[in-house]
């Protein structure tokens, strides 16, 4: 008997138009193929969730990994067959010997596989099949790395095997599993599963349709949420026993230096020790200001948000909540616990959660800590909940907590807790060391992350301990890569040869230009975290992801994707006293504009180019459209003036994203896109940019605009609307230059028309 079950299906890029995703863990009953112990979901025409059950206890609940099965039900027909149930969709074909356990190979075969093509050849996987070829995800934490440690990395969501699998019953690397929600309200707290000697499986089948694959996990699994702006500005952060007075002068050096900064970290010093009742030593866990360090905390707090600052205190929750912490007793009679003994850290526990959230952590909340640096590295699995990990719970609790206060738009700074952690940024990679080979292994590491969509990795730029003298070449080029990195955010531990203040180094100016460039680059990354949301695909991405059938993106793993327009290869090296650094790098099919020299090179080869310290090699794709900031100290306030630089080539456009940058409104459609293009027809070349679409709480109403026109001969002519413009040329880099002041959004499209000799 063949059974056909057809329904609309569509691929649902909702580029910049979709609204917060709707989440329902169980699945439409026409998607769904039982047969004795086996339950089979068809999700996408690429993916299938497999479940075995003896029991026959399937979990219609959401999963820490997945959270959604009603998907639009793709076309796929079933047909039993010689004692084989067979499910095919548009990609996959399923056989499953009916009756059997899905984890043996007969003589005869596989139980169970799944066959399907990767570019023209059949691939066939079965449950017990490995994968050599997996372009792996993430890790929890970089502590102690030196090097490349790439052996540390979990398995990621694609392969070059053109497959990959969700198991939901197998360990994770701390030895938790994904275990399920039971949908209480504000925090999903954990359940057990009914049968814990299930089997469920997300087979991906997606080749090499990178991008695919990981869209559709966000079908499932959630969106990559948008953190605030602000945390993609410079952070200050040192391991170091600071008062209140120590970070006022840090805060004023930088300002009268002119650096750009939006978040100073206050790390573990802030509280006492109060096992020993010191106040100069620090113990890892504490609630209570140190008031010989901080006399005035909310003052301390309301003068740096007055200074346009946002910050973050760090935790170490293991040991608990001491006597001596203030706000103990409330704690401990809202728990009904004992007023004389510690109490121990037990977030597993929903009363604790409430309790400790309401007594504990609120009052800092309330004086204006605007977010929290989870700092876990105690036991891994939770001491009373099996199979638990406590990283992902200590992410799902403190995110979701902060969501549903519905305040400040959510963010967490944490350490990774495994497949799911997605959807609680920013990532803390921990304590790597300061080398460059630990440098060198970043870019990968970062890009890498995105295979899971964990897309947004905070490291300690220029590396957490150090084993020799401070290097002021490694110092900048780390910086320079942070310009390009998800979070930008220099650090060390506390000892006291490491120097973080990059005003005492000598190549000072160099340091502050990349700071400035990375906040120049704002518009075009806040855009790109935008469609992080909308696709599942991260800022910065491995080349794979656009040439997955050319070599040297899987080789070239020390340049990656920035965007969908800039192509990053980072200097990881030292040049040994040499004024300049030879850099080999991939460049694509296409047209290349290299910004720190002004050229534009042919794409389809591997080119050797020298770079100065100042230098940066980062691209331009042909065509490619880049909003920048004028320069601005914070991100407080938006600019009333956009820069758009127009790369070489003849046909280009970006969508600039804006929105109110500091809650959830834009998952609800608070927000505007402004679609900007160029277009070259012989040698007449348009700029427009088009009418604003969408709307926002604060949105400007007016704007000026400053074009930037790359590598460019000497124009004929400049026409604003239709009329004659005045411009500014400069024949050494090659750019022509039009401003255009006070253009309200109402008065949109405006036109730049450039005659080219």
């Amino acid at each position: 008997m063949r059974k056909l079950i057809t329904a609309s299906f569509c691929l649902m890029i909702f580029m910049f138009t979709a609204n917060a995703q709707t989440f329902n863990p169980v699945a439409d009953t026409a998607a769904i193929v039982t047969s004795g112990s086996m339950r089979f979901t068809v999700l996408t025409p690429e993916m299938i969730r497999i479940e075995h059950s003896n029991m026959q206890h399937f979990e219609d609940r959401a999963s820490f990994v997945v959270l959604n099965r009603k998907l639009p039900v793709p076309e796929y027909s079933t047909k039993t067959e010689n004692g084989y149930l067979y499910i095919t969709t548009e990609k996959l074909e399923l056989k499953y010997k009916v009756g059997s356990n899905p984890m043996i190979n007969d003589p005869c075969g596989p139980n169970l596989q799944i066959t399907f093509d990767v570019n023209g050849e059949t691939e066939r996987w079965f449950p017990t099949k490995f994968d050599p070829y997996n372009l792996k995800g993430t890790c929890r934490t970089l502590d102690n790395a030196e090097g490349d440690v790439r052996s540390w990395l979990e398995n990621g969501l694609v392969s070059r095997s053109g497959w990959a699998v969700i198991d939901e019953q197998q360990a994770r690397n701390d030895g938790s599993y994904s275990l399920m929600f039971d949908g209480s309200d504000t925090v999903d707290w954990v359940a057990q599963r009914v049968d814990p000697n299930s089997m469920d499986m997300y087979f991906l089948g997606y080749g090499h349709d990178y991008k695919k694959a990981l869209y559709d996990f966000t079908l499932i699994a959630g969106k990559i949420p948008m953190p605030p702006q602000y945390v993609f500005g410079y952070w200050y952060s040192k391991y170091q026993r600071y008062s209140e007075q120590d970070l006022r002068d840090i805060v004023a050096e930088i300002q009268n230096r002119d650096i750009p900064m939006d978040v100073l970290v206050i790390d573990m010093d802030w509280h006492m020790d109060g096992y020993n009742n010191r106040t100069d030593q620090t113990q890892w866990t504490g609630w209570t200001w140190n008031k010989e360090l901080f006399p005035d905390p909310p003052g301390f707090i309301n003068w740096l948000h007055s200074q346009n600052l946002k910050t973050t205190l760090n935790l170490h929750p293991a040991d608990g909540i001491g006597i001596y912490e203030k706000n103990f007793a409330k704690l401990a009679n809202d728990l009904g616990v004992s007023t004389s003994q510690t109490i121990p850290w037990n977030i597993e526990n929903k009363k604790f959660y409430k309790a400790f959230f309401e007594n504990i952590l609120r009052p800092h909340e309330n004086m204006g800590i605007d977010f929290w640096w989870l700092d876990w590295q105690q036991w891994m699995i939770a001491r009373n909940e099996p199979k638990l990990g406590n990283t992902f719970w200590l992410n799902h609790v403190f995110f979701n907590d902060k969501k549903f206060q519905a305040k400040d738009r959510p963010v967490i700074f944490h350490r990774w807790g495994g497949l799911g952690n997605h959807r609680y940024q920013i990532g803390f990679s921990g304590d790597t060391y300061a080398t460059f080979p630990s440098l060198a292994f970043q870019p990968y590491f970062t890009a890498t992350a995105s295979n899971v969509c964990y897309g947004y990795w905070s490291h300690d730029i220029g590396g957490h301990q150090q084993p020799g003298a401070n290097d002021p070449e490694l110092y900048l080029r780390w910086i320079q890569y942070g310009v390009f990195s998800p979070i930008i955010r220099t650090h060390a531990t506390n000892a006291s040869n490491i120097e973080r203040r990059i005003w005492m180094y000598d190549n000072f100016p160099l340091m502050r230009d990349a700071i400035e460039l990375r906040y120049s680059l704002i518009p075009y990354i806040y855009t790109y975290a935008r469609y992080a949301y909308e696709t599942g695909i991260s800022l910065c991405r491995p080349m794979y992801y656009d040439y997955p059938e050319n070599e040297n993106a899987y080789t070239f793993e020390g340049e990656y994707m920035f965007g969908n327009d800039i192509l990053v290869a980072p200097i990881c090296k030292s040049g040994n006293g040499n004024p300049s650094i030879e850099q080999t790098i991939w460049l694509p099919e296409g047209k290349w504009y290299e910004v720190a020299t002004g050229t534009t090179l042919d794409g389809n080869q591997v080119v050797s180019r020298n770079f100065t310290q100042e230098q940066i090699p980062y691209y331009y794709r042909e065509g490619a459209v880049i909003p920048i900031y004028p320069p601005v100290q914070h991100l407080g306030n938006r600019p009333d003036t956009i820069i758009v630089q127009f790369a070489p080539g003849n046909k280009g456009e970006c969508k600039l994203y804006e929105d109110e940058n500091n809650n959830s409104n834009y998952e609800a459609g608070s927000f505007t896109n402004t679609l900007i293009t160029q277009n070259t027809v012989e040698n007449v070349s348009t700029y427009t940019v088009n009418a604003r679409t969408g709307s926002f709480t604060g949105m400007p109403g007016s704007r000026s605009f400053h074009f930037q026109m790359l590598d460019k001969n000497q124009p004929v002519s400049v026409k604003v609307n239709g009329s004659n413009a005045e411009y500014t040329y400069d024949s050494k880099s090659r750019k022509i230059e039009v401003r255009v002041n006070n253009v309200s959004y109402g008065s949109l499209p405006l036109s730049i028309e450039v005659v080219n000799n």
